[in-house]
């Protein structure tokens, strides 16, 4: 009888996702670490991780990963479905192709591992299913409409899911960070500026530009959603969503308690 939990995160080469397999591994799980860039995670595999090179996009790296796991380990007990990158540059300036990417990533490649590795949670009776929203599938910001739309999708979906499952005993779990260190300026600030930067919004882009090299707001340590995602993989009775990192809180807050003019006001204000 497997004694061991076996974790399965994505998007472990960076971030959240490797602050969250360093965080279970030191829970005492069996982690399966996913990213495209498995140079990135010599790290984990020197904790103790099992890394595999996965681009969640791709169906073979999805069943090759899954079929691995249930050679090895019988299954997979916790999904951290964590993989993702944010789109940001103006609706007219972002093409079709790039948008549809944007959701292949965050939304399509997701709800397909997840498909995966439902029949074994489902025959057990049990299992976490962790997905990494954002505190922007409950707001939203300007030049992120692409990035949004996947976050708000995710939100959706994985309620749904939370029903269909309740019956086979297995949690559905949303996590919704605020601003995490270095994923603006890093990650969003540059193809942003390649988008829109000289185009009709790029006033805007540049206004958004000089927010994220201002530094003036400090995004949270990775590590703070690693620990929460612990806290519900951990819990007998985990929340159906977890709120943690700079600005999440209060912004949600905003958002639930101010019309759309005066939340429209707030965030370009803030710009």
């Amino acid at each position: 009888m497997k004694t061991q939990q076996v974790a399965l995160v994505t998007g472990a080469s960076s971030g959240i996702g490797k602050e969250t397999a360093k965080q279970l591994l030191s829970d005492g799980l069996v982690v399966y670490a996913a990213a495209r860039r498995i140079e990135k995670m010599k790290d984990l595999e020197e904790l103790g991780a099992i890394v595999l090179k996965m681009d969640v996009t791709k169906e073979e790296d999805l069943i090759k990963a899954v079929n691995q796991i249930k050679e090895q380990h019988g299954g997979v007990d916790v999904l951290v479905n964590n993989a993702g990158y944010g789109l940001y540059g103006a609706v007219e300036d972002i093409t079709i192709e790039e948008a549809r990417y944007q959701f292949e990533v965050n939304i399509f490649g997701l709800a397909r591992l997840t498909q995966l590795i439902l029949p074994y949670m489902r025959e057990r009776q049990a299992g976490k299913i962790i997905n990494t929203s954002s505190m922007g599938g409950k707001i939203y910001t300007p030049l992120g409409a692409w990035y949004h739309a996947t976050k708000h999708a995710l939100e959706g979906w994985s309620d749904c899911l939370r029903l269909e499952l309740g019956s086979f005993k297995i949690d559905v779990i949303i996590i919704e960070p605020g601003m995490i260190e270095t994923e603006f300026g890093e990650v969003l600030t540059a193809p942003m500026m390649e988008r829109s930067g000289k185009s009709a919004y790029s006033d805007l882009a540049k206004k958004l530009e000089k927010a994220g090299a201002s530094g003036k707001v400090r995004g949270s340590h990775p590590s703070v959603i690693a620990q929460v995602i612990s806290k519900a993989v951990k819990s007998r009775n985990p929340k159906t969503r977890y709120v943690a990192g700079n600005m999440a809180k209060p912004l949600i807050f905003l958002r639930n308690v101010l019309g759309d003019r005066m939340f429209d006001k707030l965030i370009l204000n803030a710009f």
